[in-house]
């Protein structure tokens, strides 16, 4: 018995799943340099907002979303799993809508070796891009090129109106 197409697994088949193992495996790596170097508490996707703290100090949770280039409600989830680390702790802003994000001296003590870290990554990526006949930071620029011809919602919105599934 064949299923009709709207109700087969479409997620067996990923053109960005590679993609996705490949970050997901990285990051793991970096957090096994952390294990290896006995830092415990830090995620690899803390360190570049506990690195702006550190440099630029306190800042509102939109100040550093901005800074960081994400949104206020993915950086208000990330502060406080990095309270709850005890990695910063947030007190009342400027006014009673905002929260200041401050580090904590765990994390001052941290920012030179994260900061290491952070230029060993760069640096290991760049010779990694040298064995590659295309760098991936050149594959990045090209769709962030195509997107702006173009946007990924508009693609999706086009194939979704000739689906028959999606107007169901």
């Amino acid at each position: 018995m064949t299923e009709e197409p709207s109700l087969q697994d479409p997620t067996g088949a990923s053109l960005w799943g590679p993609l996705h193992r490949l970050l997901s495996a990285i990051d793991a790596d970096i957090a096994r340099v952390y294990a290896d170097a006995a830092i415990e508490g830090v995620k690899p996707n803390w360190v570049m907002e506990l690195l702006r703290l550190h440099v630029h100090g306190p800042m509102t949770i939109t100040e550093l979303a901005e800074s960081v280039n994400r949104t206020h409600s993915a950086l208000s989830q990330k502060v406080a799993a990095m309270r709850a680390a005890g990695l910063v702790r947030t007190s009342p802003g400027p006014d009673a809508r905002t929260k200041q994000v401050v580090l904590t001296a765990k994390a001052h003590r941290l920012a030179g070796r994260l900061a290491a870290e952070w230029r060993a990554t760069e640096a290991a990526l760049a010779e990694l891009e040298t064995e590659l006949p295309y760098p991936v930071s050149r594959a990045v620029v090209d769709v962030e090129q195509a997107l702006a011809r173009k946007s990924f919602h508009a693609r999706i919105t086009e194939k979704l109106a000739a689906d028959p599934a999606w107007h169901e």
